[in-house]
């Protein structure tokens, strides 16, 4: 456990050291959010989300990058300190570096879409893009990555089965690969629309990397425990700059490298239903977004005011720092909650 905790507090402390001048870097590279109009899914304007975020224009945007950098970077140094202590490394799987591979990939593919966005955002903008990639665009590579995934995990590691508690274990066989998929893609973008607000995905996803920290040690899977370790700890140096009023934001690179990783960790692990419930902060966020884009293009008119739930809420009149507070207790009772429907047999 020792090595573990090494790992969190080192990632903690370089990303903390990193942080300021990559900012300085950012500005440098004028790489911050963009002050033009935002448009939605619909390439209509959207003055409700304008006026909530107009103060937030001009601040750097690529906090992602760094992380990504640092944990993989992270990842593979404490990974051949375990080799190299000769100490026991345990998997659930038979071949650890298929289990590696998959993680890596998807931290790294996922993160390889969000920087194509975020540069199509800040220096090539096109008035007839949504935030860069249409909308379709990016379903599509987002769906073929996840189905890559999805496919290694089953022919590669022989996970083809779910287990829902009280209800049993039930084999999908291939089904898996679009179910895995499906779940993939559904984080990917939830965590992306959860993060609106400085420290709102950033503090939710540390909540829920630490439950599955909690879980990955039940099971003792020790690539999931090296991986969370880094990453959680570069994490928390990234949320010290994140919280309101935020100075870096995560980026796509980030948020959807971040949330499509979460969903794999989930799958990994074997406890996808206590994903649905540790994430549930992202699940609604994701939900109400989907439902309003439904609404306008079904019903010809919106379901809510505004979409995301963070965002109807600041409509409402909350302030951001209270949104966000709020969120972080909910989905810490949530992520206990998960936990607990995680451990039962």
């Amino acid at each position: 456990m020792a090595i573990y905790l090494l790992g969190f507090f080192v990632s903690f402390l370089i990303n903390a050291v990193c942080f300021v001048p990559f900012i300085n870097l950012l500005y440098k590279l004028k790489f911050q959010r963009a002050s033009q109009k935002t448009r939605d899914a619909f390439n209509k304007h959207t003055p409700i989300f304008d006026k909530f975020h107009r103060e937030k224009a001009g601040t750097p945007v690529g906090g992602g990058i760094l992380l990504i950098l640092t944990t993989l970077l992270g990842y593979t140094v404490f990974t051949f300190i375990l080799a190299f202590l000769s100490k026991d490394i345990f998997s659930n799987y038979q071949s650890i570096v298929v289990e590696i591979k998959i993680l890596l990939f998807t931290f790294l593919f996922f993160s390889f879409l969000g920087l194509y966005d975020d540069l199509k955002k800040i220096f090539l903008w096109k008035e007839e893009s949504f935030f860069g990639l249409r909308l379709r665009h990016k379903l599509v590579v987002e769906v073929i990555l996840a189905a890559i995934v999805s496919f290694w995990m089953f022919s590669e590691l022989d996970i083809h089965i779910i287990n829902i508690p009280y209800l049993g274990v039930y084999d999908l066989s291939w089904w898996f690969i679009p179910f895995a998929a499906f779940i993939i893609v559904a984080f990917a973008n939830a965590v992306n629309v959860t993060d609106g607000l400085d420290g709102l995905s950033s503090g939710t996803l540390v909540i829920a990397l630490f439950a599955f920290w909690a879980i990955s040690i039940s099971i003792l899977d020790t690539p999931l425990l090296i991986f969370i370790s880094v990453w959680t700890g570069g994490l928390i140096a990234f949320l010290y700059f994140n919280v309101y009023p935020a100075r870096l934001f995560l980026g796509d690179t980030g948020a959807l490298s971040f949330g499509a990783t979460l969903a794999v960790i989930g799958l990994l692990s074997g406890k996808v239903f206590a994903l649905a419930i540790i994430g549930a902060v992202f699940v609604v966020e994701i939900a109400s977004s989907l439902i309003q884009m439904l609404s306008r293009k079904f019903r010809g008119k919106k379901a809510f005011p505004a979409a995301p739930l963070h965002l109807w809420l600041q409509y409402r009149g909350w302030e951001e720092p209270k949104i966000v507070m709020r969120a972080w207790v909910v989905s810490i009772l949530f992520a206990l909650f998960g936990l607990m429907i995680a451990f039962l047999k």
